[in-house]
């Protein structure tokens, strides 16, 4: 495959975010009727919208209020805002696809925002040729649309770009769009690997795994 472009999730991809979503998250369930161990909110939540987890928090017994995705990005923006550190290796990641003129993008569930937040204070949105969010497109993951949107307006070729995803969300929507899909998973990731991520644990084995 002749690679044509990239298209990075932004969220425990280029940067280390979901910690801090995730505590809050676990907090607010707790609050509202869903106690969970933190890792178990992980499982159950990762790679989904705001909105897409308030609908099912609620219908697994939660009792959030209709105010509470708008509030939970509130509080989100503000803790993010104080610094979000990027993933390990991220930046080299970066830079050998500039070497080697492959433009990349972002394709997020998050939205518009919070991606502003993350990628601003690093410098980083003049180095991306879009961030695109499934919120604003309004067919978030796991649809395969934020990624043909991407491909589309990256010029590239569906069958010739390479999603890089943490959850599996986003790796059924790669392979629904037809992309080749690498899996981050630092710690292991086993239902990355089952909807058909080929699973990578450093970011600095990324540009080999690519070919550059």
């Amino acid at each position: 495959m002749t690679l044509e472009a990239v298209i990075f999730d932004c969220d425990g991809v280029v940067v280390d975010s979901e910690p801090a979503a995730f505590e809050l998250l676990a907090q607010d369930l707790a609050l509202h009727g869903l106690p969970m161990l933190l890792d178990e909110v992980h499982r159950q939540f990762l790679g989904g919208t705001v909105h897409g987890l308030h609908e099912k928090a609620n219908a697994m017994g939660a009792t959030l209020p209709a105010s509470w995705p708008n509030d939970f990005y509130d509080r989100l923006y503000a803790i993010l805002a104080q610094g979000t550190p990027l993933m390990p290796g991220i930046l080299t990641v970066l830079d050998a696809l500039d070497a080697a003129s492959i433009p990349f993008a972002i394709g997020s569930n998050g939205s518009d925002e919070k991606m502003q937040i993350t990628l601003g204070q690093h410098g980083l949105i003049p180095r991306f040729k879009g961030l695109f969010s499934g919120q604003t497109l309004g067919k978030p993951k796991p649809a395969p649309d934020l990624y043909l949107h991407a491909a589309r307006a990256l010029g590239a070729n569906p069958a010739h770009c390479v999603v890089i995803e943490d959850s599996p969300t986003g790796a059924r929507a790669a392979k629904a769009a037809g992309m080749r899909c690498m899996g981050y998973a630092p710690h292991g990731n086993p239902a990355l690997a089952d909807v058909g991520a080929e699973l990578f644990s450093d970011m600095k084995d990324l540009p080999s795994l690519l070919g550059l």
